[in-house]
């Protein structure tokens, strides 16, 4: 009987999958360039990975995640610019997290013209929890404000200025919240849009130990 998944062996597959495809080329990914592609076919082997040796509830529509079962989203993106998108679903979002995990796999590509063959080797990969799925710049912020006795006001005033997506009674509100229950600090940077643009670069080359964010393979290039 197949065990349960949960985020340690999610953590511990993530590594040997990586491990493992550094040496393996595919036919199907001969000549492709396009980067949702190459994410779409890189999260379903990962999961087939997974499906060989546990049980978990797979991705749908409904939850809008690759692995519900331990609350967490696959995210594939180039080392060219290590970005994706994801679904806006409140502006609290950006200060709070996005409610979920994220386990981030970021490659380079390179193919083999005489085989017909391509190959993805992962030069970071990691796991993000979600309280750390805030923006850095937003929080981070928000805290200096805080630690040098800000009040509402000065919580309103940055969240203007920050453009962060909501009415002014909802930033009123927000600002409230905020000085009864501070966030803590997120390593992503998420971008206004009608989605979320959510950029990596601050976890690819992060080098310092920050409980909540998992380094799988370390980027050392």
């Amino acid at each position: 009987m197949k065990q349960a998944l949960n985020t340690d062996l999610l953590i511990k597959e993530a590594k040997e999958f990586c491990d493992a495809q550094s040496n393996l080329y595919h036919a199907e990914l001969f000549g492709v360039t396009d980067g949702k592609a190459i994410g779409t076919f890189v999260e379903h082997l990962f999961k087939e990975f997974l499906s060989e040796r546990y049980n978990f509830a797979d991705g749908n529509s409904a939850s809008g995640l690759d692995l519900p079962s331990v609350n967490t989203d696959i995210k594939v993106t180039s080392i060219k610019q290590p970005q994706s998108s994801c679904p806006y679903k409140d502006s609290k979002q950006k200060i709070y997290g996005l409610g979920y995990n994220l386990l981030v796999f970021v490659y380079s590509k390179e193919d083999d013209k005489e085989k017909r063959t391509g190959k993805i080797e992962f030069l970071s990969c990691t796991y993000v929890s979600a309280d750390r799925t805030a923006d850095y710049q937003t929080t981070t912020g928000l805290l200096n404000i805080i630690a040098n006795n800000g009040n509402e006001d000065d919580i309103y005033a940055f969240l203007s200025d920050r453009n962060i997506p909501a009415d002014d009674v909802t930033l009123r509100n927000m600002a409230k919240d905020i000085l009864e229950n501070p966030p803590i600090t997120g390593y992503l940077t998420i971008s206004n849009a009608l989605q979320w643009r959510l950029q990596y670069g601050r976890i690819v080359s992060l080098d310092e130990n920050v409980p909540g964010i998992t380094t799988i393979v370390k980027y050392d290039r």
